[in-house]
């Protein structure tokens, strides 16, 4: 199907997808600070340490079943459908009067918190090709405020309100991200004819059609997973004899590593006058350098520092690799990228079952070997990779 020529993406447009990103994705994490008091409430009911993992299910299955729909149906359209669904999701989850329940709801608010992955694409389709990086770099800067602060913010929330609270706060910033995208957004006609079936037939397709997509997804699901086995073990690293520190500083971290923020655009830039590849080795070098840094143990300065390196590293290859795959097929960028962060998600969370495995094995050492291979692993998939071209 025909698309029309893109129209020029306005910042203000640009920076409305940014922040609706970010309000989007900090949805999965708001729960992982909350854990203990929604445990309290809910006298430690089994089902209410799955919550977290039925949040990042339903993440996944938003991925694979909904971001597809960005090329067949109408995308601004969509958006605020899936934030309209998601304002609901958080309300069942508020009110949720049973662990069991709160875990359903949890995995609708995982579902349609993939919205963030609907607009990731759309901001590279909106920007002029010279110009695609460094759009796709705020909104990533955006996507990435809404992680490292999200947890953060529901900790003070859910200390001096209550985990409903936080669940409740969601559903006006939910709203107010539709009213953002139902101002700012153009509407978009589909860009692909495909039925929804053969849509979702056509993942594979693309997988197997595209070097560079393969390179790029495996590449960013190592680099996903060291970012995932540091972030998943902080909290019991600080709270260890080490440091003796408690959860609401395992939070803090979450401000300290939003300097990241800054290496999306910036990649973004350099990606559009350099080539991203070259991005791509940087930030994989960046985040193999990162872990040794987080080996020397005991010292927060060099956790600080090891923090602000490693989320530096990971976006900017993030930034890259998206670059590089929403140039192969401008009609199936929205597919593209589920298959891209259907991976990365895979890896991040292979990360963070196997930082558990490695931190009961070895502690913080184990941890940090882990971290370092799978930086390793990023740099070793790109350089047997054959520097793939515009087309795959």
């Amino acid at each position: 199907m025909s698309q029309p020529a893109a129209p020029t993406l306005r910042k203000t447009t640009l920076f409305a997808m940014a922040a609706a990103c970010g309000l989007a994705v900090a949805n999965i994490y708001y729960n992982q600070p909350l854990l203990g008091l929604m445990e309290a409430d809910f006298d430690h009911h089994p089902a209410t340490a799955f919550i977290p993992t039925t949040t990042q299910l339903g993440y996944a299955l938003g991925l694979l079943l909904l971001v597809p729909l960005g090329d067949i149906v109408e995308r601004r359209r969509l958006i605020m459908l899936q934030f309209a669904a998601l304002a609901v999701a958080l309300a069942g989850a508020a009110l949720a009067p049973s662990a069991v329940l709160l875990a359903v709801a949890s995995l609708v608010v995982g579902a349609n918190a993939a919205v963030a992955q609907q607009i990731v694409p759309f901001a590279a389709t909106l920007s002029s090709p010279d110009k695609r990086g460094s759009a796709i770099g705020t909104v990533m800067a955006g996507l990435l405020s809404g992680i490292l602060l999200s947890r953060t913010v529901s900790g003070f929330v859910g200390e001096h309100g209550g985990w409903r609270v936080m669940f409740a706060l969601g559903i006006p910033l939910a709203l107010l991200a539709a009213a953002m995208m139902r101002l700012t957004l153009p509407k978009h006609h589909p860009t692909s004819p495909l039925p929804y079936r053969r849509a979702l037939w056509s993942l594979g397709h693309l997988w197997l059609q595209y070097p560079a997509l393969r390179s790029a997804t495996l590449a960013q699901a190592a680099l996903f997973g060291a970012f995932s086995a540091f972030w998943s073990i902080l909290a019991l690293y600080l709270q260890g004899p080490e440091f003796a520190l408690g959860a609401d500083v395992a939070g803090l971290f979450g401000v300290i590593g939003a300097v990241g923020i800054f290496a999306a655009p910036l990649a973004g830039k350099i990606a559009d006058r350099r080539g991203p590849h070259v991005v791509v080795w940087l930030g994989a070098a960046i985040t193999l350098l990162s872990w040794g840094v987080f080996a020397i143990k005991g010292s927060l300065l060099a956790l600080v520092a090891g923090v602000v390196l490693l989320d530096f590293g990971v976006q900017s290859a993030m930034v890259s690799h998206q670059h590089i795959i929403y140039a192969l097929a401008p009609e199936a960028r929205s597919r593209i990228n589920t298959v891209f962060m259907t991976g990365m998600f895979l890896g991040g969370a292979a990360g963070s079952a196997a930082a558990a495995l490695a931190w009961a094995a070895g502690q913080w050492s184990g941890v940090c070997l882990l971290g370092a291979a799978c930086g390793a692993l990023a740099l070793l998939v790109k350089g047997l990779s054959r520097r793939p071209d515009a087309h795959g």
